[in-house]
C-alpha cells in the first residue's frame, strides 16, 4: 500500500468531514449534505488508489463495490454509500428539482443521516487499511 497516496486522500476526507459541522451550524444542510458525499469519495478513493487501482469520477457506491472485495465487509454499508451517492449532484445546482433550490430543499436530518453514513465509512476505511 502507497502510505503517503492513502494518507493524502485520507487527510482530505477527514477535512471535508470536519468542515460538515460548520455547515449545519450555519443551516447550510445542502452543503453538509454534499460535503458528506465528498468525504465518502475521498475516503474510498484512499484506499483504491494506495492499492494502484484506478478511482476516477464520482461513482461511490462502485468505488464501495470495489473496497469490499479488498476489505472485510463488516458493517453492511451500502445503504449508507448508496443515500451518499445521491448527494453528488442535487445540493449543489438550483435546478437539480423542478422548482425551488437546494437550500430550502436540505433538512438537518438529512444532513445527520448523511454526515453519520460519512463517518462510518471512513471508520471503515481506517480500519481496514490499518489491517491490510
Amino acid at each position: 500500500m502507497d502510505e503517503e497516496e492513502f494518507a493524502r486522500w485520507m487527510n482530505q476526507a477527514k477535512h471535508t468531514f470536519r468542515l460538515i459541522d460548520v455547515d449545519m451550524e450555519a443551516g447550510g444542510y445542502d452543503w453538509a449534505c454534499f460535503k458528506a458525499q465528498q468525504a465518502c469519495e475521498f475516503a474510498l478513493k484512499a484506499l483504491l488508489r494506495a492499492l494502484g487501482r484506478e478511482a476516477f469520477g464520482h461513482n461511490i457506491l462502485a468505488f464501495y463495490r470495489e473496497a469490499i472485495g479488498i476489505c472485510e465487509e463488516g458493517e453492511a454499508l451500502e445503504a449508507c454509500v448508496s443515500y451518499l451517492d445521491k448527494l453528488y449532484i442535487p445540493p449543489r445546482y438550483p435546478d437539480a428539482f423542478p422548482e425551488g433550490f437546494p437550500a430550502e430543499r436540505f433538512t438537518r436530518s438529512d444532513a445527520e443521516r448523511a454526515r453519520e453514513c460519512a463517518r462510518r465509512v471512513i471508520e471503515w476505511i481506517e480500519s481496514c487499511a490499518v489491517r491490510g
